[in-house]
């Protein structure tokens, strides 16, 4: 069948598929009870208003559930649960807190494979992403568990004497944390987990594309023994008056957003009003280096996790591949064997490793990223077959770029697109790597002393030395430049929701 997709024309089969959900999965979806979806002071209930708004399937379009969308007056009343909480909760002992994350940590787990369909249902990634996201977003839990009951502080003699110093670190006050779509769970986790750890209360907006996978996790941190009042949560299809109202109350001292550099800027300047706390993980525009002396096998493995987990969606995803020229031909001969054999699909298809994009926007912004390629003199070097859905399908494919002013280079891509600029001049290639605002993740193979020692040179808050893979709970994730400020996980994720406060004691 000859078809044209993003200006490219190219002749391929399309794949006829079928989706079939489990009938367990809608039963688990019902019983999440989402038109009553506002999630206060322990219990759900509809929107002020009574209005909803849809969920789809973006593998095929339809309708998955309804869900409460919460107005500002629902984003008031979690504040006033959040703050009537507080007190109690900052006081709880670190060992209960501890505790209390550690079973939220095995129902999780015993959880999983409902979350798993959960999120490849309203997120659309393939089931092995979800259950990879399962486990990851449970570690947070038990991560937070450990860190709850290592709070430290200091005691010192200042030089000058006669006094003594004593710092200590207590809750920051009301959280207000914002989620994205593309990890439903684990970025949900990743700011609940310490904001509970530090004796903080939050008040949660997740993505308006998935919502379910955060009504679960609410209803397991209920289980788990989390007092009513510490975690509400607001799902809304208008964003802004969830945030500008939590921004503009006094009583909510920190903002942390996971999102797009855009958004993040929006609302830095919202909190700059008041001198919220603001913890932001914003876009990125990863580099993936292949050096000379690099293991090719490897390197492309690494590619494939880098570039193609969650389909491409991750600001983490490596967006632009820099190949040593003395290897390039045999890392495209064998990326591009490897990106014509995924298979592209739903997810409760059997062997499905892509899915679709999240939405028509996100698809539609592709294609015209790619039509710019085209327009720029891309060439594409392989493509992946697409299925018989009508879903947000974009074939996965491999596109070598003329030079580092491609479209692909200078934009985040978000999808399951591998761009690559051959280079053979070191301190070129640098320049070109650095020339970008964003400074999140970037991934280097090749002899591990010239890795690292390239790896010091590159302006990115996370970078993967012979793997395709950055995020881990235990390790400070976040960026330089414009994809960010503070950082997550690791024991820095608590003191994101901490205030420092020293004692000048008299001796």
């Amino acid at each position: 069948m000859l078809t044209n997709y993003a200006g490219y024309t190219r002749d391929r089969e399309v794949i006829e598929m079928s989706v079939e959900i489990p009938s367990s999965l809608q039963a688990f979806v019902r019983g999440l009870n989402p038109e009553e979806g506002v999630w206060i002071a322990g219990k759900a209930r509809a929107a002020s208003d009574g209005k909803t708004f849809p969920v789809y399937d973006p593998a095929t379009t339809e309708v998955i559930a309804s869900v409460s969308s919460g107005t500002r007056q629902d984003a008031s009343a979690a504040v006033d649960a959040a703050e009537a909480a507080f007190e109690g909760w900052a006081d709880t002992s670190p060992r209960e807190r501890a505790e209390i994350l550690r079973k939220a940590f095995t129902l999780m787990l015993e959880q999983a494979e409902p979350l798993a369909g959960l999120m490849a249902w309203e997120n659309g990634k393939a089931m092995s992403d979800a259950k990879g996201e399962v486990t990851y977003a449970a570690e947070f839990f038990r991560w937070y568990s450990e860190e709850a009951v290592r709070s430290d502080g200091d005691y010192a003699v200042p030089p000058a004497g006669g006094t003594r110093l004593m710092v200590t670190h207590k809750p920051i006050g009301i959280a207000a944390l914002i989620t994205p779509w593309n990890f439903p769970a684990a970025m949900a986790t990743r700011k609940i987990a310490p904001a509970l750890a530090a004796g903080c209360t939050v008040v949660l907006k997740m993505a308006s594309e998935t919502p379910l996978t955060a009504l679960a996790v609410m209803r397991i941190l209920k289980e788990a023994g989390v007092p009513d009042g510490v975690v509400n949560m607001v799902p809304s299809q208008s964003s802004a008056d969830i945030s500008e109202t939590w921004l503009a109350d006094p009583r909510v001292r920190i903002i942390s957003f996971t999102g797009s550099t855009a958004v993040g800027s929006l609302l830095m300047q919202q909190a700059a009003k008041r001198i919220v706390n603001s913890s932001m993980e914003l876009g990125g525009n990863a580099s993936f280096i292949v050096g000379a002396n690099a293991d090719v096998d490897a390197a492309v493995e690494g590619t494939m996790v880098a570039k193609f987990r969650n389909g491409g969606q991750a600001c983490t995803a490596a967006n632009r591949l820099y190949v040593n020229a003395s290897v390039a031909q045999e890392f495209k001969e064998k990326l591009c064997a490897k990106v014509k054999d995924l298979k592209v699909g739903s997810a409760f298809t059997e062997g499905v490793e892509i899915g679709p994009l999240v939405n028509r926007k996100a698809l539609d912004g592709l294609h015209q990223l790619l039509r710019d390629a085209e327009s720029e003199g891309a060439e594409v070097l392989a493509s992946a077959e697409l299925p018989d859905l009508e879903g947000y399908f974009l074939p996965p494919q491999v596109i070598e770029v003329k030079d580092n002013s491609s479209s692909l280079f200078q934009n985040e891509i978000f999808g399951p697109i591998a761009p690559i600029l051959v280079w053979s001049d070191e301190e070129q290639m640098l320049k070109d790597v650095n020339s970008t605002e964003m400074g999140l993740a970037s991934y280097i193979y090749g002899d591990l002393q010239w890795a690292l020692r390239t790896a010091e040179k590159i302006d990115a808050g996370m970078v993967g030395v012979n793997r395709g893979l950055v995020s881990d709970p235990a390790a400070p994730f976040g960026g330089v430049k414009q994809s960010g400020i503070g950082r997550e996980g690791g024991r820095e994720g608590v003191r994101e929701f901490q205030e420092t406060q020293y004692f000048s004691v008299a001796w």
